[in-house]
């Protein structure tokens, strides 16, 4: 049996797809994008929040709220390949490709759920 040291040890070895999501409101086909390290857990992570009423998104809380969980999709829109050879920040590269997608997208207003800067 493995030691909780080497569990530990083996889970900072694995690696998680990561990349930029996006919940999709089917009815008003409002969006909400994101980035994350983990695109497999986030979804689970962002429907927790939504269900407990604790997401840092008011109007996106609002409408989850309203019209509830079956109206919205969760979708991957962009995922960065991981290079083992490479010593990459992951965290800034997520935040660079994120900023082009909003910019890209324009989730605002009656399109999206993000304030504009």
């Amino acid at each position: 049996m493995k030691t909780r040291k080497e569990i530990k040890a083996e889970y900072k070895l694995m690696k998680f797809p990561i990349g930029i999501f996006q919940i999709r409101n089917k009815v008003n086909g409002k969006i909400f994008v994101g980035s994350t390290t983990d695109l497999k857990a986030i979804w689970f992570a962002q429907k927790l929040q939504l269900d407990v009423g604790i997401h840092q998104n008011a109007e996106l809380q609002q409408d989850w709220k309203q019209f509830g969980a079956d109206q919205f999709v969760y979708e991957i829109l962009e995922e960065i390949k991981q290079d083992d050879e490479k010593q990459i920040d992951y965290n800034k590269e997520l935040k660079i490709l994120e900023e082009m997608v909003i910019s890209e997208l324009k989730p605002f207003n009656e399109k999206g759920y993000h304030k504009q800067k």
